[in-house]
């Protein structure tokens, strides 16, 4: 078949009959029913009451926060959400791509300009040879133009298409956005929570540090126990002491974190601080499936979005190995006088058309064709990577939620084996039955089962806000309208 072939094809079906480039179809959901390979414990109706549940199979109702159950936390993040720097720049690159694709979206339709001129103009002698010459004259012209690309190819709508793709992604883009806000919102306040939370359990284990001290002291004053017991006592409190400054790195972290989230400066005073106590852990948690997952996720459907736009760009590619033609039109008035500008003898018009075909060219309209498809390859690679991370992100997170649940009972059985312990060491101490090391590795032991406890309740919330963004979450708040696709729905 010879190169001209297509042209001919083409043109057979009709000037606005044919779209050249692949029709882009929505991938296809993952067929898994599942994320994890086993059945985990809060997926077992006979699980503890104290187990988190896993519903799977169903969705997330209004807010994602609000499972928490917490007015402080729903003012904050509300706050977040209408000050956040990041979040306002998002939405004004969605409205920027939007725009950008609206302006691409009018290369569709007849262009239509006003010209109006006046000039004087004089012509060479020779400009009619022997039949006379033209002497110096003013004119006058005024009217419009009409140029019209005719796109028998469908390349401009593909182009209108990607473009409207690209607005899509910035729109995906701003869920995205609207999700790390609200999620850093939530986590940066339970941070702060818990970072205060283990404060003050080490100010409790050091109120205990100085009452053992004194009993030492007091024993010593006695002539029961030895200088050394003394020295020993202090040294645990100073050991103890050197768990605070870290702890309060911890905390002025996590609230200078909060107060850019709430789009003000570190030094700006933050809402009154939230309690672990005052925020309720949801036992049950709402799971979409694997499935609806892919069409929620807003860092799936931007991958989603790009695939389209790299789509179009195959169409678009493809149609410029056809033939370029265009229309133009012009109709005004012409006049060397301008008080007969507007008369009939003045009419003028006229009406062109062009064509332009690639002949040689290298080889770089094929070669540019070629990359449009790789490059739609590369999307489509990158679509499934993004489902598959993000299908691996929520399984990690089911079984850390399982995990965190085991890591809390063990972590209340040590602290409280930790706590007996250090009972019966302080009684035989007080009785001179045991040396004071006894007591301080006791209360070693006690100090770190405490910790440890506090930071497991810690962590349980923290994957807990972790898996309902890796879920999507929810996002209704977005001061947004939805992107379409074709122009003609856009208003």
């Amino acid at each position: 078949m010879s190169r001209a072939s297509p042209w001919i094809g083409c043109l057979a079906l009709g000037l606005g009959g044919c779209a050249v480039g692949p029709h882009f179809t929505r991938p296809t959901a993952p067929p898994a029913a599942r994320y994890t390979g086993g059945t985990l414990h809060g997926e077992d109706d006979s699980a503890s009451d104290t187990l988190q549940h896993i519903a799977l199979g169903r969705e997330i109702e209004g807010n994602w926060w609000t499972l928490f159950r917490s007015d402080a936390i729903d003012q904050l993040v509300k706050q977040a959400v209408a000050h956040n720097r990041s979040l306002a720049a998002s939405t004004a690159t969605l409205e920027q791509a939007r725009e950008l694709a609206l302006a691409q979206a009018g290369s569709r339709y007849p262009q239509v300009d006003l010209t109006a001129g006046v000039g004087r103009q004089q012509y060479g002698d020779e400009f009619l040879g022997a039949f006379g010459k033209i002497p110096p004259f003013t004119y006058f012209a005024v009217g419009p133009t009409v140029s019209y690309t005719l796109d028998y190819t469908g390349g401009v709508a593909r182009g209108v298409e990607q473009q409207f793709a690209l607005a899509e992604v910035e729109r995906h883009q701003l869920d995205a956005a609207y999700l790390t806000v609200t999620g850093q919102a939530v986590m940066q306040t339970l941070a702060i929570a818990s970072a205060r939370a283990q404060i003050a359990t080490v100010e409790t284990i050091l109120s205990q540090d100085r009452d053992n001290l004194r009993l030492v002291q007091t024993a010593f004053d006695n002539g029961s126990v030895a200088r050394e017991d003394v020295v020993s006592a202090q040294s645990q409190i100073a050991n103890d002491m050197t768990l605070l400054p870290s702890l309060r790195q911890e905390l002025a972290k996590a609230r200078h974190a909060l107060s850019v989230v709430l789009g003000q400066a570190p030094a700006s005073e933050l809402p009154q601080n939230v309690d672990l106590a005052q925020i309720t852990l949801p036992l049950e948690v709402p799971v979409s499936l694997p499935s609806e997952l892919a069409h929620r996720r807003p860092d799936i459907l931007a991958a989603e979005a790009r695939l389209h736009a790299a789509t179009s760009a195959v169409g678009v590619a493809q149609s410029n190995l056809y033939p370029k033609i265009q229309l133009s039109a012009s109709v005004g008035q012409q006049s060397l006088k301008a008080d007969q500008l507007f008369n009939q003898a003045s009419n003028a018009w006229s009406l062109i058309s062009g064509l332009t075909a690639p002949i040689f060219d290298g080889g770089t309209l094929r070669a540019e064709k070629r990359a449009a498809i790789e490059a739609m390859h590369a999307s489509a690679a990158s679509y499934e990577q993004t489902v598959l991370e993000a299908f691996a992100q929520v399984a990690d997170l089911l079984e850390a939620l399982d995990h965190d649940a085991e890591q809390l009972d063990a972590q209340a059985q040590a602290q409280q084996a930790a706590q007996s312990s250090l009972d019966l060491a302080r009684a035989s101490y007080k009785e001179g039955n045991a040396g004071v090391l006894l007591v301080l590795d006791a209360e070693r032991s006690y100090q770190q089962a405490r910790l440890g406890y506090v930071r497991a309740v810690a962590q349980r919330y923290l994957d807990t806000v972790q898996l309902f963004l890796a879920l999507g979450g929810t996002s209704p708040g977005v001061p947004v309208a939805a992107t379409s696709n074709q122009p003609a729905n856009i208003e």
